[in-house]
């Protein structure tokens, strides 16, 4: 069984055909799809879809590129879901720094400070979202004293980068990306890299794999990064599912 670490299936884009494309996935093989939470407003729509469907497992938590509607109250909210579905959730996330977006850094890094300590309190694992923010982002984990780990989202840092994220407890995740020839630091990064630290994401509906530019991603799509990956690492697709499975299984909460 393959699983997807990270897509946005409660996005509008699946409305019309989120079932069918959870039905396609479990034809593949793909039997879980981790949901992190972007704002606060879906919160309740991802623990929903995960009621009702067993493939789904979701995380909960307030991502930067969607501060500018943050009220102090999310907080609060994400706090008594996180006790509420204790049993159900597998992390917090999708949280962290972008250093490309036009939202003020002093309310990232308070928000990510705040979203890091309540999953200290839970002992949840986090999913982290950088851009241009690895060095900050390591320096906050650190200064946290961050213990529980979890998934660096479409890692596209450096090999030393990714050994100290290793360190720190994270397994990094290997998306679209890998299949553009183009994307060589990426692409040699995950070939040097330990499969035990290697995770298997689509971030779908964006990131598309090399060509399928500008159609919506797809969880299915998770076949051709596989495939990528196989390829890259001269490792058999079999190995590299089961060893992602097994990271995923024991980095996240709740995944039974």
């Amino acid at each position: 069984m393959l699983i997807d670490s990270h897509c946005h299936l409660d996005f509008a884009d699946f409305d019309e055909d989120r079932q069918q494309v959870i039905e396609n996935c479990a034809q593949l093989g793909i039997g879980k799809l981790v949901i992190p939470g972007t704002q606060a407003s879906t919160w309740s729509g991802i623990l929903q879809l995960s009621q009702e469907y067993q493939a789904i497992k979701p995380a909960l938590g307030l991502h930067p590129y969607f501060l500018e509607h943050f009220k102090p109250a999310d907080l609060a909210l994400l706090i008594q879901l996180l006790s509420q579905f204790s049993d159900n959730i597998v992390a917090v996330g999708e949280i962290g720094l972008d250093h490309v977006i036009d939202i003020a850094p002093e309310l990232q890094m308070t928000v990510l400070i705040q979203q890091l300590q309540i999953a200290n309190d839970f002992n949840l694992p986090v999913i982290l979202h950088h851009r241009r923010s690895h060095n900050d982002l390591i320096k906050t984990l650190k200064q946290q004293r961050f213990k529980w780990g979890g998934i660096v989202h479409a890692f596209s840092g450096s090999l030393q980068e990714a050994n100290t994220y290793i360190e720190l407890g994270f397994k990094l995740g290997v998306g679209g990306v890998i299949t553009y020839p183009r994307a060589h630091k990426t692409r040699e990064v995950v070939r040097l890299l330990p499969l035990d630290a290697l995770v298997l994401e689509t971030d779908s509906p964006d990131m598309p794999p090399m060509g399928k530019q500008g159609l919506r991603n797809s969880p299915q799509n998770l076949i051709l990064i596989l495939n990528e990956l196989s390829h890259l690492r001269q490792e058999s697709p079999e190995q590299i599912m089961a060893q992602c499975r097994y990271n995923v299984l024991n980095t996240l909460r709740n995944m039974h």
